[in-house]
């Protein structure tokens, strides 16, 4: 069956799913992962080309926090304080990356400048404290009766559920255009050798920078949603080093070079993070922290694909055993 009928399928069933009467927990753990998800899959469309980011934690703290403040103090629509937090960020990330690509600073180099920039975004949002409450955080200011499609807000989380949908299936499609797309192979060619690259006319620096900014502003609207939908956000929960490194632990834990290993990766930490809050509870601090990084660890020595990569190649393994051994006794 075409690819393409399979995905239409697979998002009509999602859509049916809050038909089935679904009670608020489980709903709001699908809403949970679909946000995740999109927010994964932003950063593995540039984090798949060999650019590791430690710090899109400061995307989504500028999605979350200029949207939110924008409502809260001048009463600004998130449909027009979404673009204005996507262009904000996109600018951030072309003055960082810029200087970063021009010079190839590249590697875990790369990584330490955007933990850096991710560390001071986190900073600055606690220094705002009288705008942005600080560590402390801020609430979303809800509107009366508790729904409004200016306001982004609903007071049916079925209706939260269908908005996610379509962001996580938007980014589905952004992350199969790249895919397509000849900026692959020029980044694919960039993060092998740059300048074999650079002579057969790749124009490195700008491939880099286009992707970065891409995955920054979807980053973003990620960030925004999450606002939106949990109507409190704070500088850990959304632009501290812990977010980052959980978002690279997630995309390496689903699948990296897979368009649905992000959003794996997000089911995959999703159910983890309830086991340990069921389990455990808050009574030892730090744990979830510690599980993380030692999966990570895991993860990269036993499964460098991912659960979805690993179970492709599987796969791709089953269907070329049964041609494999007729070869064999020919010769």
């Amino acid at each position: 069956m075409d690819k393409r009928i399979l995905a239409v399928l697979g998002i009509a069933a999602l859509a049916a799913v809050p038909q089935f009467g679904l009670g608020n927990y489980h709903l709001h753990l699908l809403i949970t992962v679909l946000i995740w998800g999109f927010v994964y899959t932003s950063w593995s469309v540039m984090g798949r080309f060999g650019m590791v980011s430690l710090g899109h934690g400061a995307f989504l703290g500028v999605g979350g926090y200029v949207v939110t403040m924008l409502w809260n103090s001048f009463g600004l629509t998130p449909w027009v304080g979404i673009p204005i937090a996507i262009v904000l960020s996109m600018t951030m990330a072309l003055l960082v990356g810029y200087p970063c690509f021009r010079f190839r600073i590249v590697g875990h180099y790369f990584a330490l400048v955007t933990l850096a920039l991710g560390e001071v975004v986190r900073l600055t949002i606690v220094g705002l404290r009288d705008q942005t409450g600080g560590s402390l955080g801020m609430t979303v200011e809800g509107v009366p009766g508790g729904t409004s499609f200016l306001a982004l807000q609903f007071g049916e989380r079925a209706t939260f559920f269908y908005l996610a949908l379509i962001v996580w299936a938007a980014g589905l499609w952004v992350w199969r255009m790249v895919d397509r797309s000849m900026l692959r192979y020029a980044l694919e060619a960039s993060s092998e050798d740059e300048d074999a690259a650079a002579s057969v006319g790749v124009n490195v620096t700008r491939a880099k920078l286009m992707i970065t900014m891409l995955s920054a502003g979807m980053t973003t609207i990620g960030g925004a949603l999450y606002a939106q939908y949990q109507m409190y956000i704070n500088p850990e929960t959304i632009s501290g080093i812990g977010i980052s490194l959980q978002i690279v632990f997630a995309v390496i834990a689903g699948g990296l070079f897979t368009q649905l290993g992000p959003t794996v990766g997000a089911m995959f930490t999703l159910l983890l993070a309830e086991t340990l809050r069921v389990t455990f509870g808050h009574d030892i601090h730090g744990l979830d922290g510690t599980i993380y990084g030692l999966l990570l660890v895991l993860f990269i020595i036993y499964m460098p694909k991912g659960i979805t990569g690993s179970i492709a190649a599987g796969l791709v393994r089953r269907r070329g055993a049964p041609g494999a051994a007729p070869a064999a006794a020919t010769h």
